[in-house]
């Protein structure tokens, strides 16, 4: 093997992480149909997983030949090779909290014990923090607290991992008497609690990938009514992105397979907390 096959080997994505931060990073670069493939592929890594070349391609609405094109921009082979990253993130995902909660235990016998489990949590939540520290852009976050600070209602939606900060940001939001709704409803009636938004009104919408169907739908739902959307999500091709008018990228790092909220919720605390402030300083304060 020659040593620039090598060194190309060594930059080839071997993990969905690294493949999905590499996507990223050239995201700009990428000629349109490769960067169409791209957004489709990280939106619907389980297609990618085990899809057909002609399946993916009549669903991503490119030629079969722009998948193989898309693996070579990567520095793949081929497209099979590329598609082994989307099966072997799907094989991780599935495993059990049986199994994770194994591998953590298997920490733990070691000699330091549970703290080691405490200390991969610790570093991970660090390891968060830090990056959306070093990225967040100050005019970004001053724009979005502008634009909820001016809503009438902030409407809070999202689903499974994220709830438990849509919950945060709603109780915190009604201790600060500021106007709010947490969208949910053991009743089913979603849809009939985004009816009453309006655009002088504001959303704050959570999703991560593989992002969950109803947020999506939801946050699809709501902004065809006009209601300007503040999205925080993990990636521009997220399609929770599309329909926000601020969105935030936010990488959460994992230990054992168990992700950290730690920038999520400091990101949710700051535009929660800098809202009342808004309110505060232009004496625009309503009940909840």
């Amino acid at each position: 093997m020659s040593l620039d096959r090598a060194t190309m080997d060594e930059r080839v994505p071997r993990d969905f992480e690294t493949l999905r931060a590499t996507i990223l990073d050239r995201r700009e670069s990428l000629p349109k149909r490769i960067a169409q493939i791209a957004a489709y592929a990280l939106d619907n890594p389980d297609d990618i997983a085990f899809g057909t070349a002609a399946s993916i391609a009549a669903s991503a609405g490119v030629q079969p030949s722009t998948l193989i094109r898309f693996a070579q921009q990567l520095g793949f082979d081929g497209f099979t090779s590329l598609q082994q990253v989307f099966r072997e993130r799907l094989r991780e995902r599935n495993s059990s909290y049986d199994e994770r909660l194994q591998a953590l235990r298997a920490k733990a016998e070691g000699a330091a014990g549970h703290r080691a489990i405490f200390d991969g949590f610790v570093a991970a939540a660090s390891t968060s923090l830090n990056d959306i520290s070093r990225t967040l852009d100050d005019a970004h976050l001053e724009d979005a607290i502008s634009l909820l600070a001016k809503a009438e209602t902030i409407y809070v939606l999202a689903k499974r991992r994220s709830y438990p900060v849509a919950s945060y940001i709603a109780y915190a939001l009604g201790k600060l008497k500021i106007r709010n709704q947490l969208i949910e409803s053991a009743a089913g009636l979603n849809a009939e609690m985004i009816a009453f938004a309006t655009p002088a009104d504001a959303v704050i919408a959570i999703s991560f990938s593989p992002y969950a169907p109803a947020t999506i739908e939801e946050a699809r739902s709501i902004s065809e009514q006009g209601v300007p959307i503040v999205a925080i999500t993990d990636s521009s091709f997220s399609p929770l992105a599309q329909f926000a008018s601020i969105w935030f990228e936010v990488a959460e790092a994992d230990f054992a397979g168990f992700r950290s909220l730690s920038a999520t919720m400091a990101l949710a605390m700051a535009l929660t907390v800098g809202v009342g402030e808004k309110r505060r300083s232009t004496g625009r304060r309503r009940k909840a």
